[in-house]
């Protein structure tokens, strides 16, 4: 009979994806992690690997939880212009919240990314899950008339994906507030300047 864990391996992954989320990779020990999860050294590693292995699950976790609501939100109903303008404020409002541990992706992108091809493949992945999104959704507007038949809706989304992503990195900064407002604003009006001639958006 196969022993039952003395712990929920779900619960331990998010308290450590909580933890380098918020220290980082190299900041965080294992002494860091089993203090956080209340796992034992030896069963973290049973379960879950290495610390390399665990980074990777706690990434995969943040994604697997976060870029389904954005592509969810992206692909609702109705007119997409005012879905995408809903997302450009909520990434502005999340970047410059106060005690926001702004994102994980972008985190993991920055310290990690050149060096580590694992988290390289996983944030690329999650970018291309962005770009994909932001691609659909501007292909239905220029179906419905939103925008112009010249606009080229995946040139566009791969504007507004790094548009939102910088958001993410900047708003932390001591000004970060005003720059990310102006960039959401002025990257709207650049979508908008693709719009024909016609009712207001």
């Amino acid at each position: 009979m196969s022993r039952v864990k003395e712990f929920e391996p779900d619960q331990a992954l998010d308290a450590a994806m909580r933890l380098f989320w918020q220290r980082g990779y190299e900041a965080t020990s294992m002494a860091d992690l089993v203090a956080a999860t209340g796992v034992a050294r030896a069963s973290l590693y049973a379960t879950f690997g290495s610390k390399h292995d665990l980074y990777l699950r706690a990434l995969d976790r943040y994604v697997r939880q976060r870029d389904p609501v954005l592509v969810e939100r992206l692909a609702g109903p109705g007119s997409a212009l005012p879905a995408i303008r809903s997302v450009l404020d909520d990434f502005v409002a999340e970047a410059t919240g106060a005690g926001d541990l702004g994102c994980f992706v972008v985190n993991a992108a920055v310290e990690r990314m050149s060096a580590d091809t694992a988290v390289a493949l996983s944030v690329e992945t999650s970018w291309e899950t962005i770009e994909v999104a932001l691609t659909s959704a501007l292909l239905r507007a220029r179906g419905s008339g939103e925008l112009a038949a010249g606009a080229d809706p995946r040139r566009l989304a791969r504007f507004l994906m790094v548009v939102l992503e910088g958001l993410r990195v900047v708003g932390k900064g001591r000004t970060g507030a005003i720059r990310a407002r102006d960039a959401a604003d002025e990257a709207f009006a650049a979508l908008l300047a693709w719009a024909p001639p016609g009712p207001a958006h």
